[in-house]
């Protein structure tokens, strides 16, 4: 499943996500989150409503796909701050350096719906070298979440 042609970036609210998009972005999120990392957690969690949702589509066999994903999440919804969860880009993706343009994607996409702001993070604790080559820094110890050791980071404004 390589993406063919041009990336297409958009930033939308939940209610208006078509039902089809709907489906690949969680089809997404299952595969990375449920399938490859063996973890299973409610990945449906109320959240998604409230939320701007980031998504990365390019053509594929099949027609179009959605190729990384992250949601945005609103200050005193999660944390205090505002937040970007459910950072995901499909595995056939990796290595292309698509995982560093949503994270600055969506830090900018953040910025601009709702100003700039310090950004909070729930990062699985592996990542914390991705995280921090944009602007986040550990801002706790390392907790288990869904089995999983994660950390709080934070970007500041």
């Amino acid at each position: 499943m390589r993406p063919e042609g041009p990336t297409h970036w958009r930033c939308l609210p939940f209610d208006a996500l078509s039902a089809r998009t709907l489906y690949r972005l969680l089809e997404l999120r299952s595969l990375v989150f449920v399938v490859e990392q063996k973890c299973v957690f409610q990945d449906m969690d109320g959240a998604d409503p409230q939320c701007m949702h980031v998504l990365a589509e390019a053509h594929q066999p099949g027609g179009l796909g959605v190729i990384a994903y992250a949601r945005l999440v609103p200050a005193g919804l999660k944390y205090a701050e505002a937040s970007i969860g459910r950072v995901v880009t499909h595995p056939a993706t990796r290595g292309s350096g698509i995982g560093h343009v949503l994270v600055r994607q969506s830090v900018q996409m953040l910025h601009s719906l709702w100003g700039v702001q310090p950004i909070r993070i729930g990062a699985q604790a592996h990542l914390q070298g991705f995280y921090g080559q944009h602007g986040f820094h550990p801002a706790g110890p390392i907790y288990l979440e869904d089995g999983i050791d994660h950390i709080e980071m934070v970007r500041a404004r």
